[in-house]
């Protein structure tokens, strides 16, 4: 009966999943019925040759392939957007590719056409591959029905394949039921899990799976993946557009394309850098540069007068600081690694402008700068004027600029001091007496050795004070006792007393002259 309930649930899904892949092949042209496929999943990888930024996950797994070692289990992480649901349904469309002619009866990666059951699993509606969201569906019971219907074999295809997405969702309670399947299924069964958070998979799930840690995508490679895009869809976009949208997109596959698509309907025409810096807020880049530079050059006036100019056209003080760290970031990686001023990820004029700044400004004040912007970033969104905070930032920023460093210091103390004294014959350096010939410093031996009685006479003396006032305490409680021990304990300590020295005996041996 559970069995019969999910296999309803695949046909639900496969009809939900028919209907809306006719309703996207009637609206090939945008504006037919109202329907239009966003970039992120008309351009959708479909094979491992697609994948991006994947290339030792795509090496492991078709050797895994070529050489028949297919686990029974993997397990894929990473940020989002990355490609992980992709990547399942890959996999899922690798264990099962046939031909209709029958000439492939194996598992493969190499997937030059669309087979017989391809259309179908990357469309999320073929009945053995099934599809599962954790976060909805995260109860016993429901890795109860997958226990029940993974005994059953495939009804077309050659495996059974579920991917659970989010599958750090699992209560402890479902994860424990799904143990003893997963470390020993049928053979015509495969498991494949999607989650962002592995450190909630408990670690008896992780070592039954082969995991893959997906990357992060480089700016630079997205920049070229956005162009190819942007060239098949016939738009023209600016290099510096593509730059921005990819470092706003954070190595993000899926964040780029949904960006890409916004930027169109925002420009309404070519897409420019201007454009997309007033779709995601971002100032001018090339007033950040000029901003940076009247910073480390000390030019308040230069530096208060332009953010002020950029909070006037809308930019936020905050974003403002954070591209400052951005920036000194930049220039520091191009100090140590002059290569990355060759990414182009980044505009012209600020690799140009940044080898320029790497050359002139050294590590201390680079790293200065960063810990100041880190902190003050943290001001101004806590502040409830961050434009003033911003410009206190830029005034602390300034002046520990053009601080020098303590070898700087250093250095010039060294380079202001007086040559040594020429003899006057011959003008040869004076040569300088022995140390035990030069005279020391202080007055006649007599008059040190009183210094040194007086200092030690205010010693005694000071300790003779300390004595006598913790004395006379003692002896006042004491004496307020009434019990007879406690007035034998006061006259003892009222005799002790007597041997100290007084008061004004303390203050004479503290005077200077005490030991003369």
């Amino acid at each position: 009966m559970r069995s019969s309930r999910v296999a309803g649930e695949a046909d639900g899904a496969m009809s939900s999943a028919e209907s809306s892949a006719e309703a996207s092949k009637g609206s090939a042209a945008p504006g037919v019925g109202g329907a239009y496929r966003v970039l992120a999943r008309k351009y959708r990888p479909t094979n491992f040759g697609d994948l991006i930024g994947q290339d030792a996950m795509v090496r492991t797994i078709s050797n895994a392939f070529e050489a028949a070692r297919i686990p029974q289990a993997w397990i894929l992480t990473g940020v989002r957007g990355v490609g992980k649901t992709t990547t399942a349904r890959i996999l899922a469309r690798a264990l099962n590719y046939e031909l209709p002619d029958g000439s492939i009866g194996a598992p493969t990666v190499n997937m030059p056409s669309i087979g017989v059951h391809c259309q179908a699993i990357m469309e999320s509606r073929h009945p053995d591959v099934i599809e599962m969201d954790a976060a909805s569906h995260n109860g016993v019971e429901d890795v109860r029905q997958i226990n029940d219907a993974i005994r059953y074999a495939p009804m077309s295809a050659r495996y059974k394949v579920y991917i659970l997405d989010e599958v750090h969702m699992l209560s402890p309670q479902a994860f424990n039921a799904l143990l003893k399947t997963l470390e020993e299924p049928p053979p015509h069964a495969k498991f494949v899990f999607a989650t962002t958070e592995t450190r909630k998979v408990p670690v008896t799930v992780l070592s039954r799976c082969q995991r893959f840690d997906l990357r992060r995508v480089d700016a630079d490679l997205l920049v070229r993946h956005l162009a190819g895009i942007a060239g098949k869809e016939q738009i023209t976009v600016e290099p510096e557009a593509l730059a921005l949208i990819a470092r706003a997109a954070e190595g993000s596959v899926r964040d780029s394309l949904s960006l890409l698509d916004q930027a169109i309907a925002h420009a309404a025409g070519p897409v420019r850098g201007e454009d997309v810096r007033q779709m995601l807020g971002l100032a001018d880049r090339a007033r950040t540069i000029d901003l940076f530079e009247a910073v480390m050059r000390g030019d308040l006036a230069a530096a208060l007068t332009e953010l002020r100019d950029q909070y006037d056209t809308g930019a936020d003080p905050a974003v403002v600081l954070t591209d400052l760290a951005e920036l000194t970031h930049f220039v520091t990686r191009v100090k140590f690694v002059p290569a990355v001023a060759d990414d182009l990820s980044f505009a012209e004029a600020e690799r140009k402008r940044g080898r320029g700044f790497a050359e002139k400004l050294s590590i201390r004040v680079l790293a200065r700068a960063w810990q100041m912007l880190l902190k003050g970033i943290a001001e101004v969104e806590a502040s409830g004027r961050p434009l003033a905070a911003a410009e206190m930032v830029l005034v602390r920023l300034a002046h520990a600029a053009d601080l020098p460093s303590p070898d700087e210091v250093i250095r010039a103390l060294d380079e202001k001091a007086p040559p040594a004294r020429a003899e006057r014959n011959g003008g040869a350096p004076a040569v300088s007496p022995p140390r035990d010939a030069r005279p020391r410093r202080g007055a006649h031996p007599a008059g040190r050795r009183s210094a040194r009685a007086a200092f030690r006479g205010c010693a005694r003396g000071a300790n003779a004070c300390g004595r006598a006032a913790r004395g006379l305490d003692r002896a006042r409680r004491a004496e307020a006792r009434p019990r007879r021990q406690g007035r034998a304990r006061a006259r003892r300590a009222a005799g002790a007393l007597r041997g100290w020295p007084s008061r004004d005996r303390a203050a004479a041996e503290c005077r200077p002259d005490a030991g003369q």
